[in-house]
């Protein structure tokens, strides 16, 4: 089994990978920042791509190392050379040799570092550990030396782990000549203050529904309810893509009519809801279905605490529900706190392997306390 046919940990199941994203929309602020640095000579050798999970960063990443390994490097002239051309634009003809390497995987100025495949448990790694970051060392002896550029991209640094951390800030203190490192990150608070004082920011922001229709359109993800899925993506890609192929939208919905009776609960269906998240091939919903409620309980909060309901609702039943949850202040912050006791609880039921069928279950109740108290 060729590295392309295992599961890749930087690519979205039933989406294409970032490298393969000819277009990104909605963060026109970011290319535009980052070409600035260019233009203006600023060319930072650390940079930190941040924002929401889902947005484009790892595209961005991959736009910007196309740009970078295709563009010759100034040689400063004389006072009579031609003065030095200004990019307009981060897009590279999708025919250049340097684009067609990359398209390929076979680009030697680029290397991309991220959770490896575990050939013993058959899975992804759950860290980036330091050996993939000491693969690095290889990449600068071997890559070229002759003035040309070199493109790292971690993805994502919130995955590696403290040794491997501490690995890469020796690079960014020292970096080797002509390269440029990229650190994907979805919670930059997570990362050392060094490595974060060292690069410089690139903010990604949530794509409105104009950019999330045609972002999802060039991915080929077909959907008959985009403006209900763009809200519970909360204008994230990613999140969409991962709703479509999951059959989130379908799940939502059910929790919606599961829920549209607090404080009272049918227990057929919350039992029905249970089971759907137990046995094999069950992992992805159920991981959906926690996402899920933790988002819900988060909408029920947020809809107390502005007092407006939803502009557009993620399923039929939402508004009226949500509204009716969180009527007041008090209750707004009951649910809020439910909210944080749910999540800590379920990372904690994931970490040791709890029953699925039983966290669901639990969690369901205590949803059902905090409706009747």
């Amino acid at each position: 089994m060729s590295e392309d046919d295992l599961p890749q940990s930087d690519q979205i199941d039933g989406a294409p990978h970032p490298r393969e994203t000819v277009k990104l929309f909605g963060q026109d602020a970011a290319q535009n920042g980052f070409l600035e640095a260019f233009n203006a000579d600023r060319l930072h050798h650390g940079w930190l791509l941040t924002g929401p999970k889902g947005v484009g960063k790892a595209t961005l990443a991959w736009q910007i190392a196309r740009f970078l390994l295709a563009t010759p490097k100034s040689d400063g002239g004389g006072m009579f050379d031609d003065a030095p051309q200004i990019a307009q634009s981060l897009a590279i003809d999708p025919e250049h040799p340097v684009a067609r390497r990359i398209q390929a995987g076979s680009e030697p100025g680029l290397f991309s570092v991220k959770r490896p495949y575990d050939e013993k448990t058959k899975k992804l790694k759950s860290q980036i550990t330091v050996d993939e970051i000491r693969k690095l060392k290889n990449f600068f002896a071997l890559s070229a030396t002759d003035g040309g550029r070199r493109v790292v991209i971690v993805d994502s640094a919130d995955e590696m782990n403290v040794s491997a951390a501490n690995a890469l800030l020796k690079l960014l203190e020292e970096p080797p000549a002509d390269t440029v490192i990229f650190l994907i990150s979805h919670q930059p608070s997570r990362l050392l203050p060094t490595i974060r004082s060292r690069c410089r920011e690139l903010r990604l922001s949530t794509l409105n529904a104009e950019d999330m229709a045609a972002a999802l359109e060039q991915a080929d993800v077909e959907t008959d309810h985009s403006a209900a899925m763009g809200e519970l993506a909360s204008g994230s890609v990613g999140e969409a893509i991962r709703l479509s192929q999951s059959g989130g939208m379908r799940i939502y919905a059910d929790l919606i009519n599961l829920f549209s009776e607090l404080p009272q609960m049918n227990r057929p269906r919350a039992l029905a809801l249970a089971d759907s998240a137990v046995g094999r091939g069950s992992e992805e919903r159920y991981e959906m279905l926690l996402n899920l409620i933790d988002l819900f309980l988060i909408r029920v909060a947020r809809t107390g605490a502005t007092g407006q309901l939803p502009g557009v609702e993620a399923a039929p039943g939402e508004a009226d529900l949500l509204g009716r949850l969180s009527p007041t202040p008090h209750k707004t912050r009951a649910w809020a706190e439910v909210a944080a006791e749910i999540t800590s609880r379920s990372r904690h039921g994931k970490s040791v392997n709890l029953d699925p069928a039983a966290m669901v279950l639990d969690t369901v109740w205590k949803i059902q306390q905090t409706a009747q108290s």
